[in-house]
C-alpha cells in the first residue's frame, strides 16, 4: 500500500470511472442543456427565452420589432409630420401675409395705405348718401351695375361700384374686410397691381353674369333667368374676395386660400344667389391671375439665371 492519502491515490467515490459529473448528458457540458442547444431556456433556433425564430426580443413578432410599437409608431410619426407641416405653413403664412406687409408699412409710412383709406372713405360716403331716397337714386345711377344695362354703361359704372356697398349687409363689417384686403394687398403687391386685381375680379363677375343670362335657365344650373338682370352686383365684396385669393396664391398661403375660397363655396351652396356666383367667379379670376404671375416670375428667373451663366 502506498503511504499517500487515499483521496490523492484514487478518485473520489462520488465520481464514476469514465463518466462525467452527475447531471450532465453525454453531449452537453452542463445540466439543463439539450443536445443541440446550450440551455434549456433557449429554443431550437433562437438565442434567448421568449424569442421567436426571427425576432430578437420577447414579445416581438417575426415581422415587427415589438408588440404595439409598429402601429403606434406609424400613427405617432404621421401625427408628428402633420403637426410639423401645419406649423411650417402657419409660420410661412404669418410672415408672408402679416409680417412682411407690416415691415413695408414701417418703412413707407401711412402713405402706403392710400388705397385702403380711399376705399373705406368711399364706402362710408356712398352708404351715408344712400340712406335718403334721393341719394339712393344718385348712388344707383353712378355705381349701380345690373345685368340688363348696356355693356358700355356697365363698364363705365364698374369702377364706382367698388365703393357702393350692399344695402342689405352690415356696412361696418364690410368696411373692416375692405380695409384689410386693400391694405395688405397694397403693402404686399403695390398700388398698381392691387387696383388691377380688384378691378379684374369685379369685372369678371359682371361679364360672366351676362354670359349666364344669355345662356338662359338650364345648362346644368349654369344659366340664369332674365329676371336676374335687375339685381345689383356685389359691389366691393368681389374685389375683397379677389384680393385675398390672389394674395394667398402668390404668397403660397393655403390656409388663407381655404378660408377665402372655402367660405365662398359654402355661401354659394347655403344661399344660392347672384352674389354667391359673382364671388366664385372672382375667386376663379384671382386664381388664374395669380398662376399667370407665378409662371411669369419663374420665366424671368430662368432667363436671369441663363444670362448669369452665359456671362460667367
Amino acid at each position: 500500500m502506498s503511504i499517500l492519502r487515499p483521496d490523492v491515490e484514487r478518485p473520489r467515490e462520488s465520481r464514476a470511472e469514465g463518466r462525467p459529473r452527475a447531471g450532465r448528458t453525454n453531449d452537453g457540458p452542463r445540466a439543463g442543456r439539450t443536445n443541440d442547444g446550450p440551455r434549456e431556456s433557449r429554443a431550437e433556433g433562437g438565442p434567448c427565452a421568449g424569442r421567436t425564430n426571427d425576432g430578437p426580443c420577447a414579445g416581438r413578432t417575426n415581422d415587427g420589432p415589438c408588440v404595439g410599437r409598429a402601429r403606434g409608431g406609424r400613427r405617432g410619426g404621421a401625427l408628428a409630420r402633420t403637426a410639423a407641416f401645419v406649423a411650417r405653413t402657419l409660420r410661412g403664412e404669418w410672415y408672408g401675409i402679416v409680417v412682411d406687409p407690416v415691415r413695408q408699412l414701417r418703412r413707407r409710412g401711412p402713405a402706403a395705405l392710400l388705397l385702403a383709406l380711399v376705399a373705406c372713405a368711399g364706402v362710408i360716403f356712398f352708404h351715408a348718401i344712400a340712406q335718403h331716397p334721393t341719394g339712393g337714386a344718385v348712388v344707383r345711377i353712378l355705381g349701380g351695375v345690373q345685368g340688363d344695362l348696356p355693356l358700355w354703361l356697365a363698364l363705365l359704372r364698374t369702377p364706382v361700384s367698388l365703393y357702393v356697398p350692399a344695402l342689405d349687409l352690415p356696412v361696418w363689417a364690410g368696411i373692416t374686410q375692405l380695409f384689410l384686403a386693400f391694405a395688405l394687398a397694397e403693402l404686399a403687391l403695390g398700388r398698381r397691381r392691387t387696383l388691377l386685381i380688384a378691378y379684374a375680379s369685379t369685372l369678371a363677375g359682371t361679364l360672366t353674369v351676362r354670359v349666364m343670362m344669355a345662356m338662359g335657365p338650364g345648362w346644368w344650373g349654369l344659366g340664369l333667368p332674365p329676371g336676374i338682370g335687375q339685381v345689383l352686383d356685389t359691389g366691393p365684396s368681389a374685389a375683397v374676395v379677389g384680393l385675398f385669393t390672389y394674395l394667398s396664391v402668390v404668397r403660397r398661403a393655403p390656409i388663407v386660400f381655404t378660408l377665402t375660397g372655402g367660405s365662398m363655396v359654402f355661401e354659394s351652396i347655403a344661399k344660392p344667389n347672384l352674389a354667391g356666383r359673382e364671388h366664385l367667379i372672382a375667386v376663379a379670376a384671382a386664381i388664374v391671375l395669380g398662376l399667370l404671375h407665378e409662371r411669369g416670375r419663374r420665366r424671368r428667373r430662368a432667363a436671369t439665371n441663363a444670362q448669369d451663366t452665359a456671362s460667367a
